[in-house]
């Protein structure tokens, strides 16, 4: 073990050695990345400094380090570092005079400014950059700096992959300017997220549409927290049964979806069902008529959708009885379900624990957080009596009051793989959108 340690400390310094820089500000941070992160810039293709409050020093030496010609970073994430509209535009100046080696940018949760957007946008347009992710969550980028990046992106689509945009105040006029790229046959795009970026029927229907022109390349969607309104789900459901849209993951969380708009989005996943893995329709009244639609879609053998997330769907026992009956004829591919939020109650409870019992689920996260329980003993007996536990790693019974049959549930629970969550832990968050952040993984 010693003699790879030094090996490697050897490769270190034959290579620092090798490639000396020239600028003294990026040997600075080169020595600052080595004592942050622990490894030489040198020998990478990936910088993550996420998290790290970087200031107008460090980001004069990240620039330095950016600009010089050995540098070849692919992957640089940047994300959360309180960067200034001051020092976006001297990191974006930097990538400009080295662009080539560039794949993948994160500066979500900086504050660009009109001048960072600006120079953002210069490099996005420049011939030698083949970005293929660019990730902007919560940048505040307005409407009016949102067409002059997607401009940008216009003039240089044809790399770009993954676009995230999540959290920015686009509007029903920013995101217009955006589907003029995403209409675009040069423009490949697999994943597009506009969660909470204002829009309302009109600028969803805008995106829709723009898709349906385009939609063989687009493998994941998320509208997270957009009001979707008639017209909006309308449009969603033409893109979904487009036969050259392969689509694998659809986020709709918190999206304003009613029963009525349900039995429209449903039929049309229906249509087209066998590419989707991961559906999310979270925090929608959709209410046990709305989810009787859905039950259609679970129930067809070409379905193979892996994650379900229902919470909060104004469910009662009836409508999860419908649910987990249709996963119970066609159960193989689940891994993951979400059910939190609605009033299961202890006979919802019961026709789960059939779900649990069929030989053929391979379930390994279950949430059922707020969910109304007051016994969980025939959950308990289906763990005991069927393979489910070889499986089950998270099961989430937090906020119930299970009282006795809680213990019992710990016993059997004691010797797996299986971690229960069955004590309060939800921090108290305010509103849809903190709620929302709390449940996705940010870089």
């Amino acid at each position: 073990m010693s003699e790879e340690r030094g090996k490697d400390s050897l490769s270190q310094m034959s290579l620092s050695e090798k490639h000396r820089f020239v600028s003294p500000a990026a040997e600075e941070a080169c020595q600052y990345v080595d004592r942050v992160v622990g490894i030489n810039p040198l020998l990478q293709r990936k910088l993550n400094l996420s998290k790290h409050e970087l200031g107008d020093t460090r980001v004069n030496q990240i620039a330095a380090l950016l600009q010089d010609k050995h540098c070849r970073l692919n992957t640089l994430i940047l994300s959360r570092c309180s960067i200034t509209e001051e020092q976006s535009l001297i990191l974006t100046s930097a990538l400009r005079s080295n662009p080539s080696h560039l794949r993948d940018l994160d500066l979500s949760g900086n504050k660009l400014g009109d001048s960072g957007v600006k120079n953002l946008s210069d490099l996005l347009m420049n011939p030698q950059l083949k970005l293929e992710k660019l990730h902007l969550y919560r940048c505040s980028i307005t409407e009016k700096q949102s067409l002059i990046l997607t401009s940008a992106l216009r003039s240089n689509p044809s790399h770009l992959r993954d676009l995230d945009l999540t959290g920015n105040t686009l509007g029903d006029s920013g995101v217009k300017h955006l589907c003029a790229v995403l209409k675009d046959s040069h423009c490949k795009l697999e994943r597009l997220r506009l969660s909470f970026c204002d829009m309302t029927d009109e600028g969803c229907s805008d995106v829709t549409s723009a898709l349906n022109s385009n939609p063989s390349h687009l493998r994941e969607l998320d509208l997270t927290g957009n009001k979707l309104g008639d017209s909006g789900v309308k449009n969603l459901s033409d893109l979904l049964m487009n036969p050259q849209l392969k689509l694998e993951k659809l986020h709709l969380y918190g999206c304003s979806i009613t029963e009525k708009q349900s039995l429209i989005l449903t039929s049309a996943l229906r249509s087209n069902p066998s590419h989707l893995r991961d559906l999310d329709l979270t925090g929608n009244t959709l209410g046990d008529s709305g989810v009787k639609h859905l039950c259609a879609v679970l129930k067809d053998s070409h379905c193979k959708l892996e994650r379900l997330r229902l919470s909060s769907c104004d469910m009662t026992d009836e409508g999860c009885s419908d649910v987990t009956s249709a996963l119970n004829s066609n159960p193989s591919h689940l891994r993951d379900l979400d059910l939190t939020g609605n009033k299961l109650g202890d006979s919802g409870v019961k026709n789960l624990s059939d779900l649990l019992m069929n030989p053929q689920l391979k379930l390994e996260k279950l949430h059922l957080y707020d969910c109304g329980i007051t016994d969980v003993s025939s959950l308990t007996q289906s763990l005991t009596d069927s393979k489910a536990l070889q499986f089950l790693k998270v099961l989430d019974l937090r906020h119930n009051n299970i009282g006795d049959s809680q213990q019992r549930l710990r016993d059997e629970l004691r010797d797996s793989n299986c971690v229960l969550r069955d004590e309060d832990q939800l921090p108290n968050v305010g509103g849809l959108f903190a709620s929302w952040i709390k449940s996705v993984n940010w870089r």
